[in-house]
Protein backbone atom coordinates (compact mmCIF):
# COMPACT_ATOMS: atom_id res chain seq x y z
CA UNK A 1 0.00 0.00 0.00
CA UNK A 2 1.19 3.44 -0.87
CA UNK A 3 1.96 5.59 1.57
CA UNK A 4 2.35 9.65 1.55
CA UNK A 5 4.77 11.59 3.84
CA UNK A 6 1.70 12.67 6.08
CA UNK A 7 0.29 9.40 6.68
CA UNK A 8 3.74 8.03 7.63
CA UNK A 9 4.24 11.03 9.44
CA UNK A 10 0.98 10.44 11.74
CA UNK A 11 1.72 6.54 12.25
CA UNK A 12 4.99 7.26 12.87
CA UNK A 13 4.91 9.96 15.69
CA UNK A 14 8.11 11.92 13.31
CA UNK A 15 7.39 15.40 11.66
CA UNK A 16 7.21 15.45 7.71
CA UNK A 17 10.29 17.42 8.89
CA UNK A 18 11.96 15.12 10.28
CA UNK A 19 11.41 12.04 7.46
CA UNK A 20 12.74 14.34 4.85
CA UNK A 21 15.56 14.91 6.74
CA UNK A 22 15.87 10.84 7.14
CA UNK A 23 15.87 10.83 3.59
CA UNK A 24 18.22 13.61 2.91
CA UNK A 25 20.63 11.91 5.70
CA UNK A 26 20.66 8.55 3.54
CA UNK A 27 18.73 6.92 6.82
CA UNK A 28 16.58 5.11 4.63
CA UNK A 29 16.79 1.10 4.21
CA UNK A 30 15.41 1.71 0.84
CA UNK A 31 15.40 4.85 -1.15
CA UNK A 32 12.29 7.00 -1.33
CA UNK A 33 10.09 6.27 -4.10
CA UNK A 34 8.53 9.09 -5.74
CA UNK A 35 5.41 9.70 -8.19
CA UNK A 36 5.66 11.60 -11.74
CA UNK A 37 4.86 14.76 -9.57
CA UNK A 38 7.94 14.60 -7.37
CA UNK A 39 5.61 13.34 -4.14
CA UNK A 40 7.27 10.89 -1.96
CA UNK A 41 5.85 7.56 -1.66
CA UNK A 42 6.31 5.15 1.25
CA UNK A 43 5.59 1.25 1.90
CA UNK A 44 5.00 -0.78 4.97
CA UNK A 45 8.90 -1.82 5.17
CA UNK A 46 9.57 1.58 4.99
CA UNK A 47 7.72 2.15 8.62
CA UNK A 48 9.15 -1.17 9.92
CA UNK A 49 12.67 0.22 9.36
CA UNK A 50 11.88 3.62 10.60
CA UNK A 51 11.15 1.90 13.89
CA UNK A 52 14.52 0.33 14.37
CA UNK A 53 15.58 3.69 12.92
CA UNK A 54 14.37 5.90 15.48
CA UNK A 55 15.48 3.54 18.03
CA UNK A 56 18.69 3.76 16.88
CA UNK A 57 18.63 7.59 17.15
CA UNK A 58 16.90 7.66 20.50
CA UNK A 59 19.96 5.37 21.78
CA UNK A 60 22.26 7.75 20.71
CA UNK A 61 24.01 5.75 17.28
CA UNK A 62 25.65 8.35 15.08
CA UNK A 63 24.03 8.93 11.77
CA UNK A 64 27.44 7.60 10.80
CA UNK A 65 26.93 4.58 12.19
CA UNK A 66 23.43 3.95 10.96
CA UNK A 67 24.55 4.45 7.14
CA UNK A 68 27.17 2.09 8.01
CA UNK A 69 24.43 -0.61 9.07
CA UNK A 70 21.93 0.61 6.34
CA UNK A 71 24.59 -0.03 3.83
CA UNK A 72 26.37 -3.21 5.10
CA UNK A 73 22.60 -4.98 5.01
CA UNK A 74 21.81 -3.47 1.83
CA UNK A 75 25.08 -5.53 0.35
CA UNK A 76 23.03 -8.54 1.43
CA UNK A 77 24.14 -12.06 2.47
CA UNK A 78 28.05 -12.51 3.97
CA UNK A 79 28.73 -9.96 6.45
CA UNK A 80 26.49 -10.62 8.97
CA UNK A 81 29.56 -11.07 11.50
CA UNK A 82 30.07 -6.81 10.48
CA UNK A 83 26.51 -6.05 11.39
CA UNK A 84 26.88 -7.74 14.53
CA UNK A 85 29.68 -6.24 15.75
CA UNK A 86 28.69 -2.86 15.26
CA UNK A 87 25.22 -3.52 16.97
CA UNK A 88 27.49 -5.13 19.90
CA UNK A 89 29.50 -1.83 19.85
CA UNK A 90 26.14 -0.06 20.06
CA UNK A 91 24.72 -1.87 22.81
CA UNK A 92 28.08 -1.27 24.95
CA UNK A 93 27.26 2.25 24.49
CA UNK A 94 23.81 2.04 25.16
CA UNK A 95 24.29 0.04 28.55
CA UNK A 96 27.29 2.87 29.97
CA UNK A 97 24.31 5.06 28.97
CA UNK A 98 21.81 3.27 31.26
CA UNK A 99 24.40 2.87 33.97
CA UNK A 100 25.18 6.70 33.91
CA UNK A 101 21.20 7.65 34.31
CA UNK A 102 21.13 5.00 37.18
CA UNK A 103 23.52 6.89 38.74
CA UNK A 104 22.24 10.68 38.49
CA UNK A 105 18.81 8.73 39.35
CA UNK A 106 20.13 7.64 42.74
CA UNK A 107 21.55 11.31 43.01
CA UNK A 108 18.13 12.76 41.89
CA UNK A 109 16.11 10.53 44.43
CA UNK A 110 18.88 11.73 47.41
CA UNK A 111 18.49 14.83 46.71
CA UNK A 112 14.12 14.73 46.82
CA UNK A 113 14.76 12.72 50.34
CA UNK A 114 16.71 15.17 51.54
CA UNK A 115 14.86 17.93 50.85
CA UNK A 116 11.35 15.96 52.21
CA UNK A 117 12.98 15.43 55.13
CA UNK A 118 14.40 18.98 55.68
CA UNK A 119 10.82 20.93 54.46
CA UNK A 120 8.84 17.93 56.86
CA UNK A 121 11.14 19.37 59.93
CA UNK A 122 11.20 22.85 59.12
CA UNK A 123 14.76 22.86 58.38
CA UNK A 124 14.69 23.96 54.94
CA UNK A 125 16.83 27.15 55.63
CA UNK A 126 19.44 24.80 56.99
CA UNK A 127 19.92 22.98 53.14
CA UNK A 128 23.03 24.23 51.45
CA UNK A 129 23.25 27.43 50.13
CA UNK A 130 26.54 29.20 48.81
CA UNK A 131 25.32 32.43 49.78
CA UNK A 132 25.25 31.23 53.52
CA UNK A 133 27.71 28.48 53.87
CA UNK A 134 27.58 29.03 57.39
CA UNK A 135 24.58 27.96 58.41
CA UNK A 136 24.53 24.89 56.12
CA UNK A 137 27.95 23.69 56.40
CA UNK A 138 27.04 20.88 58.50
CA UNK A 139 24.60 19.21 55.91
CA UNK A 140 26.34 20.22 52.87
CA UNK A 141 27.98 17.00 52.46
CA UNK A 142 24.76 14.85 53.01
CA UNK A 143 22.92 16.78 50.26
CA UNK A 144 26.00 16.75 47.52
CA UNK A 145 27.16 12.81 48.47
CA UNK A 146 24.13 10.19 48.25
CA UNK A 147 25.14 7.37 50.52
CA UNK A 148 27.36 4.56 48.62
CA UNK A 149 25.36 1.73 47.32
CA UNK A 150 26.03 -1.49 49.07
Amino acid sequence: MDLSIGEVAQRTGLSVHALRFYEREGLFANPVRRLSNGRRIYHEEDLEWLAICTKLRSSGMPLMMIRQYIELVSQGPGNEHERLELLRRHETHVETQIRELQDTLDVMRHKVRIYEDHVARGEADRLWNPSHPVAAQADAHQECHPPEAT
